[in-house]
């Protein structure tokens, strides 16, 4: 070891030793070096990646941790990060040998930096803000890729200007200046109160949380606490909203709602939301959440069944933080009967002919273990509940069948290979292939179809794992159309590994589909797109750091169905003849549009009332324009307020307090809903010129 990197070793550990006599330095223990360890041989030897702990992996790790601690560059500065810069290219000594010291010393700096600007805040308070709010400057609103401040005084500034827009942002919500202060005042001290419960299991979390994201982000250690916590969600006995959320900077992000559960039934929440507090019923206050960590946000969120919990939240569309709405979700469990295959028949008319098409949705890939494992007979299943509707369907004599996999996540692997043995006659459904690059085939074997006619499936960003693969079979068997906007792009399969101290999810596989292509990364693309508002630089494999890359391998032998891909230009013209028409698709172009255009100018935010209000007004309005637009068209009361857009948007979902649609006017639907009517009037096209191709050839 050179002197040097002894002396900044002996530096870094001198400085921690220097913090304020009332706060009590945190030290890793026995179980967590031992941890450590395991985990590296476990990455070394289990991940389906080549998994190589050196100085490179050292430096991304290093980077990430830094991230973790100060992804916005707030708190420290360069010169509290010199003496820790020896971990830089020695993290992989710190993992293989459990020394983690120096990686406690280091977040100890950061959470003695995150006190002291706090305190800082709560002095400024004290002494009063400015409430004229006329000045020039702006707050820039990401700063991940900004360096690290050399001076107090950069930081001082920043933190100003954070400080004066969190309470701009305050005001403009109506807030009087004593309630905007008591509401910082309440903020920073929670925030203060968490820093000082900080215990050594969560300066262990975040460092492992750079180890295993700086490999890839389905990988992660599992505290014992988080342990427990993963096995109820898997149980599906959670007593919660249903919805999996994580960290996005300071805030929590929805990252997606569970099939069926409390969250989605109610329709007041949607992926990218953002939760900034959390209330209680029986309660008024609300408990701010931003800075706060995922697993107490989860805890303050998750209560008994039947009771309700009050969310405030940012919604993903919004442009600026201050466009926050409470919304109430009352408590439940989720069981297979809220997860269970539902079908619609949707009628068409086409020259003063009225034409029956099948709608089933899939919210997940389900199967009750339980019961299967004991032999029972009537066990529930994706595959038996589809078989069934697909039946009634057939007994209702519709033209072809829609299966909507759109927000289905993915769920049992087995479900997916049996669903597509519903629509081929045996045959191969997915690749598997291990670490060693070994490949395990896996298919339908019972001879047989349940369903030969016209198929098409609709898919969307949220679409993603079981989902894919049986988009993917559907799209390479020439069976039938996929619909709707590109997929997750979730294509590897994870187990949990046991410690001595908590559990470890590795990346073990990856799926193929029989074509040789990898689903993973890039997901399944439609033959006919649709437009979307998820944006896929926010949500999907794609926008995560570290995802694994697409490649493919051999395809496998397998029998086509048909030739899709011949009609697809007629198809295609046929749709965007339609969708030019339809104010709902018009709506979804354009808002996708918007969106993103807002998302690329919003880099920074006005301290200035009067002008944060202008460019408030201007973004809303051109929101506002759009949804009247489209309201007019459809003859429908037109909004005041593009604030009012969210809230009418959930009143007209068309779901009673069940969840359950009840809506039959098309022309008065939302626009998710218009999808679903477009795909099967291109389902529709599709029976058609089959049809016609095979009178001709007869």
């Amino acid at each position: 070891m050179s002197w040097f990197a002894t002396l900044s070793r002996l530096a870094a550990l001198t400085a921690v030793l220097a913090i304020s006599s009332t706060a009590m330095a945190l030290e890793p223990t026995d179980k967590q070096r031992q941890a450590a360890e395991e985990s590296a041989d476990s990455l070394r030897y289990g991940h389906y990646a080549d998994v190589t702990f050196d100085a490179a992996w050292s430096r991304d790790a290093f980077d990430r941790y830094l991230d973790i601690l100060d992804g916005q560059r707030a708190y420290l500065l360069q010169r509290d990060i010199e003496p820790f810069e020896s971990l830089r290219t020695e993290l992989d000594r710190v993992l293989n040998r459990g020394e983690l010291d120096e990686v406690f010393a280091l977040h100890q700096r950061a959470g003695e930096k995150r006190k002291a600007r706090l305190e800082w805040l709560l002095d400024e308070l004290d002494q009063g803000l400015d409430f004229t709010f006329d000045g020039s400057q702006r707050l820039v609103v990401d700063r991940e890729d900004a360096p690290f401040a050399t001076r107090e005084s950069e930081l001082d500034t920043l933190w100003q200007k954070r400080l004066t827009n969190d309470a701009l942002s305050l005001a403009l919500t109506g807030q009087k200046r004593e309630e905007v202060e008591d509401t910082l005042r309440q903020r920073y001290e929670g925030q203060l109160k968490r820093l000082e419960q900080t215990e050594p299991e969560d300066v262990f979390g975040l460092f492992m949380a750079a180890v295993t994201g700086s490999i890839e982000p389905h990988t992660a250690y599992l505290s014992p606490r988080q342990g427990e916590s993963f096995d109820i969600q898997m149980s599906l006995s959670l007593e919660g909203i249903g919805a999996l959320l994580q960290t996005d900077g300071e805030y929590v992000k929805v990252a997606s709602l569970v099939p069926g559960g409390p969250a989605e039934r109610a329709g007041v929440l949607k992926p990218a939301d953002r939760i900034i507090a959390v209330g209680q019923e029986g309660e008024d206050d609300m408990t701010s959440v931003i800075g706060m960590r995922l697993d107490n946000v989860v805890d303050l969120i998750r209560g008994p069944k039947g009771s309700d919990v009050r969310l405030e939240v940012i919604p993903a569309q919004a442009v600026d933080t201050t466009r926050s709405h409470v919304v109430t979700i009352t408590r439940d469990t989720v069981d297979l009967e809220d997860q269970a295959a539902s079908s619609e028949v949707i009628e068409l008319e086409r020259n003063g002919d009225t034409h029956s098409l099948g709608v089933i949705t899939v919210p997940t890939f389900y199967v009750d273990f339980d019961a299967w494992q004991a032999g029972e007979d009537d066990y529930r299943s994706t595959t038996r509940d589809v078989a069934k509707e697909v039946e009634k369907l057939k007994q209702q004599g519709v033209e072809g069948i829609v299966l909507d996999l759109r927000n289905n996540g993915g769920g049992a692997l087995q479900e997916a290979n049996s669903l597509i043995g519903l629509f081929i006659d045996r045959g191969p459904t997915v690749q598997v292939r291990d670490a060693q690059s070994r490949i395990q085939l896996y298919g339908d074997s019972e001879a047989g179809t349940l369903y030969d006619g016209p198929l098409g499936v609709l898919v969307n960003r949220l679409s993603a794992s079981a989902s894919e693969i049986f988009a993917g079979a559907i799209q390479d068997y020439g069976r039938g159309l996929v619909l709707g906007s590109g997929t997750f792009g979730k294509g590897t399969v994870q187990t949990l590994d046991e410690l001595s101290h908590g559990e470890l999810k590795l990346t073990r596989a990856k799926f193929y589909r029989i074509s040789g292509k990898s689903t993973q990364n890039r997901g399944v693309t439609p033959d006919i797109t649709f437009p979307s508002l998820i944006d896929p630089e926010r949500i999907g494999e794609s926008s995560l750091d570290n995802a694994l890359k697409w490649d493919s391998v051999r395809d496998v032998q397998y029998r086509r169905y048909g030739q899709p891909e011949q009609y697809l230009p007629e198809l295609k013209e046929r749709h965007e003849a339609r969708a030019a028409d339809n104010p709902n698709f018009r709506y979804l172009e354009r808002q996708s549009t918007l969106a993103r255009k807002l998302r690329e100018q919003h880099t920074s935010v006005s301290l200035n009332r009067e002008q944060r209000k202008r460019e408030m007004e201007a973004q809303e309005a051109e929101q506002l324009s759009l949804e009247n637009q489209r309201r007019r068209a459809l003859g429908m009361d037109e909004l005041d307020e593009w604030i009012d857009a969210r809230e009418d948007a959930i009143a007209s979902s068309g779901n009673d307090e069940n969840g359950a649609s009840g809506e039959d006017d098309n022309e008065n639907m939302p626009a998710e809903r218009a999808q679903v009517i477009e795909a099967a009037e291109i389902l529709l096209d599709y029976a058609d010129l089959n049809a016609t191709t095979r009178l001709v050839q007869g």
